[in-house]
């Protein structure tokens, strides 16, 4: 059977008179009635009783119109769909980001997507770096908010800045109080803090971020005491939280606020950490050109 006889079959199911059906659809009797008798036989039973006076829809025929409308439908609406696909306001999109997007650059970025272009299936995946470098060379997402691999990302991706922010110190409130970190006007003072015990991504996460603590401590002329390694955010301000050791972390991670667990400015030049957008080379999907269009806007540091 192919479309041309379920418009056939529902023109005649419609009117139940095949001379009004053959006028609707722009065609004479006889091959409108050839049409109904071979898919008839094709499908093994009678869509219709016919009279010289009725025509009228078997129970299978009733049945069968139930599923033949929709089918009808989905395809008359695949010209609409490849247009939307086409624009960009339809289909999916598939987005990495690591923790620390979670408290800048992703709410914004997704709400304002999401607002224009409600059709499309967003799909949220948080990672760290280098799994979502992995991810993206593999086709398992289409962009990714993430912090750079240095020396250079690969080849086969593309990769602009969004935000560059300041770290600042995540302490343990307690230490305060204790006197093993100095405070002046909301910032570090001294260098004593630089002895206390560090909670850090580890290289091989993310060896951007790693190494620029690891850069800052020498160029004080201090070894940080590295005394726990951990992949989320969350989880460090966690261990923070818990006394187990401080941490230098973006600046908007403020935003998540824990019990004791106190932000400090750092005294100084403070090092800044740079997070931006990656998809790959060449993959030219309109969802995806959206979403880069819409990171252009709201991203502060990029670059073209």
């Amino acid at each position: 059977m192919d479309l041309r006889q379920l418009r056939h079959f529902t023109a005649v199911a419609e009117t139940l008179h095949f001379g009004r059906a053959a006028e609707r659809l722009g065609m004479t009797q006889p091959p409108l009635s050839q049409s109904i008798l071979a898919l008839e036989r094709e499908l093994g039973a009678p869509l219709f009783t016919r009279s010289k006076r009725v025509v009228a829809l078997t129970a299978f025929g009733r049945q069968w119109l139930d599923h033949v409308r929709p089918a009808i439908a989905g395809v008359d609406a695949l010209a609409e769909i490849a247009r939307r696909l086409q624009a960009g306001t339809a289909g999916r999109l598939a987005l990495s980001f690591v923790s620390t997007a979670d408290y800048n650059l992703l709410p914004q970025l997704v709400q304002s997507y999401a607002s224009a272009f409600p059709a499309v299936e967003i799909t949220l995946l948080e990672a760290t770096s280098d799994v979502q470098v992995e991810a993206l060379i593999d086709g398992r997402v289409d962009a990714a908010i993430l912090i750079p691999i240095q020396p250079t990302m690969p080849a086969a991706l593309r990769y602009r800045p969004l935000l560059r922010e300041p770290l600042v110190a995540a302490v343990p409130e307690a230490w305060i109080g204790e006197g093993r970190v100095a405070v002046r006007a909301g910032s570090l003072h001294g260098e004593a803090w630089m002895a206390q015990p560090l909670i850090i991504f580890p290289p091989r996460v993310s060896p951007d971020f790693h190494g620029l603590v690891l850069e800052f401590y020498r160029a004080q002329g201090r070894t940080p005491a590295i005394r726990q390694e951990a992949i989320q955010m969350q989880t460090i301000i966690s261990l923070v939280s818990a006394g187990m050791g401080m941490a230098l972390v973006p600046a908007s991670m403020r935003n998540l606020v824990r019990t004791g667990v106190r932000y400090l400015d750092l005294a100084g030049p403070a090092p800044v950490l740079e997070t931006g957008l990656a998809w790959r080379t060449g993959d030219d999907a309109p969802t995806l050109a959206a979403l880069i269009g819409m990171a252009r806007s709201l991203g502060g540091g990029w670059t073209d």
